[in-house]
Order: structure tokens, then sequence, then C-alpha cells
């Protein structure tokens, strides 16, 4: 078995992800999305869906990067 990286939950189906040079093992989704997902510069929020970029940073929402000062960015066309 293996160990999940994010809650230590050792687990008979835990599963590997491997971004760029990093290789983590993880028992579910929520555990994979809580370790590896980017967060939004305004709120937080794991961004699990497209997100919105400015500049370095990524937004969840066109709403959370106009309250940051980005401009010109909408969530729908």
């Amino acid at each position: 078995m293996a160990v999940c990286d994010t809650c230590g939950n050792d687990y008979d189906k835990a599963f590997t992800i491997t971004q760029g040079d990093r290789t983590s093992t993880f028992d579910s989704f929520e555990c994979a999305a809580h370790a590896m997902a980017p967060a939004c510069a305004h709120c937080g929020c794991r961004i699990l869906g497209h997100g919105v970029e400015a500049g370095e940073a990524v937004y969840c929402c066109a709403h959370c990067a106009q309250h940051s000062g980005a401009e010109g960015l909408t969530d729908r066309v």
C-alpha cells in the first residue's frame, strides 16, 4: 500500500501524479486537488477549472481578478 502525501492515509488504491519533476501519491482526488491545484491569488480557493490569468497571477474567475486590479478579463463573452 502507499501513503497519501496530503493526509497520511495508507490506502491500497492510492495513485501517483507526476507534474514536471514532482511526483506525489494520493488516496483521493480531493487530496490531490488540495496539494496540487493552484490557489486563486485573490480569494485563495483551489482552481479546478481553467481560471483566468493576469500577468503572473492566476484567479478562479474574472470577478476575483478585477478585485485585485486586473482589467479586461471576463468570465463570459
